[in-house]
């Protein structure tokens, strides 16, 4: 799991979804769009217009950066080298293992930024609950 994230994921559920598939690993993931405020251009070889699309939103579902592995994941990183998790990932995925995708759509806030920090200290504060739904001695 990521260091930099606030969520009000059920870790006890998304382990239970992966329990319940025979995935080498699962991904949490959260709905996600992407704004465009200008008009964007597609154009053909030559340049001519195909295509005008004025100030579009793209839909994605992104990485919450929670991740759970089988112990056979160990199997595909190599020794002494450096691996970035994607590449794991798409490595397992190319080798026939399956990816399984945990679809979440409560609360979810990558902290990274420090504007993302601001936010979530807001929110955190005013729906303590939420994210500790039992108090803490």
């Amino acid at each position: 799991m990521n260091g930099d994230v606030l969520t009000t994921l059920n870790f006890g559920e998304l382990m239970a979804f992966h329990r319940s598939s025979s995935a080498i690993a699962t991904i949490a993931t959260y709905p996600r769009s992407v704004k465009i405020d200008l008009g964007v251009i597609e154009h053909n070889d030559r340049g001519f217009l195909t295509r005008y699309i004025e100030k579009p939103t793209h839909y994605y579902r992104v990485s919450m950066g929670i991740y759970i592995f089988d112990p056979r994941a160990c199997t595909y990183i190599p020794r002494g080298h450096r691996l970035d998790l994607p590449d794991l990932l798409i490595n397992m995925m190319q080798k026939g293992e399956k990816i399984q995708c945990y679809l979440h759509d409560g609360y979810w806030l990558d902290i990274g930024r420090f504007d993302d920090y601001q936010q979530a200290v807001e929110d955190f504060e005013q729906r303590r609950e939420r994210f500790l739904p039992f108090e803490l001695e």
